[in-house]
């Protein structure tokens, strides 16, 4: 507690804090995922040419929100290709040909209004501080997107891992497949899927499993709702 007579500790600047912030995004991605990044990329691999290209139209334009080390993006087939993040070390892991925007989500986007086929998140909403910066953010995705274009979201439901999800020092938003869904039907999307148990919860300290079982998962939906702690709702302009 600081007392009338002492000093108040000096705030960051803006320029400062931003830099912080992208430092420790740095920090963070590097701790949680470097050991595994190659397997993750393999993953990555499967569930794009199996599952999430057929939303994805190969002559349109898909934006990655909160693309992290590309896993998404640098896989999936498009024509025009951004991604969106505030790690720095982003821009480097990106392939050629994709465009990266180093920004805030809930700030308007680089990018005019109705250009993009498709935009694409997996694990990042539990990330923003608030339910303002997700509301902002999917009023954006909704400008950005064409008539017809999709959000494709998924994320961990809260209702599948209560207590595993605070082991994370990043996680803010408790969301589960509803309370995305009614986020997205107030800020005018209309509900293509709602899913409850998509895929298990995380890769980061766990054992890999074998690729030939990814392949075999995705085409089973009916297991999804035994091993699955991740929400898939996409939401359609």
């Amino acid at each position: 507690m600081y007392l009338m007579s002492e000093p108040f500790p000096a705030q960051p600047s803006s320029a400062n804090l931003a830099s912080s912030i992208s430092e420790e995004l740095r920090r963070e991605y590097d701790l949680r995922f470097s050991a595994l990044q190659d397997y993750r990329v393999r993953v990555w691999k499967i569930l794009t040419a199996q599952f999430f290209q057929q939303y994805i139209p190969r002559n349109g334009a898909v934006l990655d929100l909160g693309c992290g080390w590309g896993e998404f993006i640098n896989q999936i087939e498009a024509a025009q290709k951004f991604g969106m993040d505030l790690n720095p070390e982003s821009a480097r892991r990106l392939a050629g040909g994709i465009q990266f925007l180093q920004q805030d989500c809930s700030q308007r986007w680089s990018v005019p209004d109705n250009s993009l086929d498709a935009v694409f998140t997996s694990n990042f909403f539990e990330h923003l501080p608030s339910k303002a910066h997700l509301k902002a953010t999917l009023i954006e995705a909704y400008r950005a997107l064409k008539p017809g274009g999709k959000l494709i979201c998924m994320g961990p439901n809260i209702k599948c891992i209560p207590g595993a999800y605070w082991d994370f020092w990043d996680h803010y938003l408790e969301l589960t497949e509803l309370s995305l869904r009614e986020g997205l039907e107030l800020t005018n999307f209309r509900i293509h899927s709602c899913i409850e148990r998509f895929l298990p919860y995380t890769m980061v300290n766990k054992r890999p499993a074998p690729l030939w079982l990814v392949r075999f998962y995705l085409r089973l939906p009916w297991l999804w709702r035994f091993f699955g702690a991740q929400f898939l709702v996409i939401g359609t302009k």
